[in-house]
């Protein structure tokens, strides 16, 4: 995938016939980078969060699951329709933000430096847990098998990924996941939920609290709603640093200026004054990319709500550190035993293809901000960019698998994982905190490079903004009532500072070598 964003700048294509349909159907031949998003947001937001959160607050979880999918579409449809115009990614805008020339790539930078490890750490976590539980080894190594599995499995997805053995396996991934989602929607229909109560639980909001036995589950007892909540927030639909990265895949794609050389403000000029410009043409194509792929993402979760409201409520069971993707097995084993295999292998390579897209989007996000510092440098050296990110991650990754082993060792079996509290402080950066940074940072874009033909509707520079206080909003109060709150919020502080002053080191090194078409 990343090889190929290596391409040669080109002029413009011609929208596609399709593309200009009135025919819907026909749209579905633009759909593309949106399967990324979605298939990276399947394996650990809707499989496992969306469970938890219908066990945990039934189908009025739905609300907030569908608002936040509508404010992250908001999100990735402002960074896209800009690139599809400009042909530049807003890691190259951001050298333009007031400060020395570069300081937030490179905080963007030292943060995904530090949260994209955890994430991979977690998701190897997570494929060891369901490997322990498939195997029957939970209690090999005094409770520590999730991680040594964890472990094993990441050094197995490294090898692949380094002989481009991943190939067929997504193809086989693909297959899997698909009959998945089929025997999960006709499971929930054979199960008949309240379908009014799904509905009014998708469209009207509701407050959110425990349910009168979560004393059965202390760990989570003992933490906020605010802090299980957001959570979900930056899980769901995916993250910042995703969406950054689907940005850069459209350089594949060459929908527009994507992949092209950076337009310059003559011929921004130019596409403004023509309404049938090949360029603004093209502005569909993410429209109905994105909108397919969060339309995906709300039906899935809706079927694990609705699932987990059904089947595992009842019987007063939350997935939790010890039983993250074992619990939703009974959403098939209800309907047949021999269905469990089915279930095994599509959870298990859905979360592999989680991890190998996250170490895809570490790359191609890091690829993308040295882009923004001296682009001719970056392409020439990609392949090495690629070697030393996913080194850095799986070594990163592989201490923190190392640290959880010994942590959960040292209490024997029952004692509790520390695989989510790890995960949280990293997801209220990406997914929540860095969201809202975004949104703010799609509008100051459109304003401060594009004639005003060019900026975007109204409607979606409001939700851009409304996105940016609700992400930034639910941010600092996760922060502020988790237990990191001083070491998260310092470390912010700090990361920022740092970044400041490196740019302002290289002021002269940063200044005229990226190549952001202004």
């Amino acid at each position: 995938m990343s090889e190929s964003l290596n391409i040669t700048p080109g002029p413009p294509q011609s929208a596609p016939p399709t593309l200009l349909s009135g025919n819907p159907l026909s749209w579905l031949k633009v759909f593309g980078p949106g399967a990324i998003i979605a298939s990276l947001t399947i394996g650990t937001g809707e499989l496992i969060f969306s469970t938890r959160g219908g066990a945990l607050f039934g189908y009025n979880i739905l609300f907030l699951f569908v608002v936040i999918s509508i404010l992250k579409w908001g999100l990735v449809l402002g960074t896209a329709r800009h690139m599809v115009l400009t042909g530049v990614h807003p890691f190259q805008r951001m050298m333009s933000l007031p400060g020395p020339r570069g300081w937030a790539p490179m905080a963007f930078f030292i943060l995904a430096a530090v949260c994209m490890p955890i994430w991979v750490s977690f998701h190897s976590g997570v494929l060891g847990n369901l490997t322990s539980w498939v195997s029957g080894t939970e209690a090999m190594f005094n409770g520590g098998a999730d991680f040594v599995w964890g472990a094993a499995i990441l050094s197995a997805l490294l090898l692949l990924s380094a002989t481009e053995g991943y190939t067929v396996l997504e193809r086989v991934q693909l297959a899997i996941v698909a009959a998945l989602i089929i025997c999960a929607g006709i499971s929930l229909v054979l199960y008949n939920p309240d379908w009014w109560a799904l509905l009014k639980g998708a469209v009207i909001p509701s407050a959110y609290e425990y349910p009168t036995w979560i004393g059965e589950y202390p760990k989570i007892a003992t933490q906020p709603v605010w802090v299980e909540t957001t959570r979900y927030v930056g899980v769901i639909g995916g993250a910042g640093y995703d969406y950054l990265a689907y940005t850069s895949f459209l350089r594949e794609k060459r929908w527009g200026n994507a992949g092209a050389a950076p337009a310059t403000r003559q011929q921004l000029e130019t596409i403004a004054a023509d309404p049938n410009h090949p360029v603004r043409r093209w502005l569909r194509a993410p429209y109905i990319d994105c909108s397919i792929s969060f339309m995906i993402v709300i039906a899935f979760s809706a079927v694990l709500v609705a699932s987990g409201t059904i089947i595992l409520a009842p019987e007063l069971k939350i997935p939790d550190e010890k039983n993250l993707l074992n619990l939703q097995a009974e959403f098939v084993v209800g309907l047949s035993p021999v269905l469990l295999p089915l279930y095994v292998a599509g959870a298990f390579l859905t979360m592999l293809g989680t991890l190998y897209g996250t170490l895809e989007v570490a790359h191609t996000v890091l690829n993308e901000m040295a882009r923004s510092v001296n682009d001719a440098w970056a392409v020439q050296h990609q392949r090495r960019l690629k070697t030393y990110t996913v080194a850095w991650c799986a070594v990163i990754a592989y201490g923190v698998l190392t640290w959880q082993y010994f942590y959960t060792t040292s209490g024997g079996v029952d004692k509790p994982r520390a695989l989510l509290a790890v995960m949280t402080p990293a997801n209220l950066f990406t997914g929540v905190l860095l969201c809202g940074l975004l949104c703010l940072l799609n509008p100051w874009m459109d304003h401060r490079f594009l004639p005003r033909a060019l900026r975007m509707p109204k409607w979606l520079w409001l939700l851009n903004l409304f996105a940016a206080v609700v992400f930034l909003a639910l941010g600092v109060k996760g922060y502020w009532d988790h237990d990191s709150r001083w070491l998260a919020l310092g470390g912010l502080c700090v990361v920022v500072a740092v970044a400041w002053g490196l740019a302002f080191a290289l002021r002269g090194r940063l200044l005229g070598t990226g190549t952001d078409g202004d």
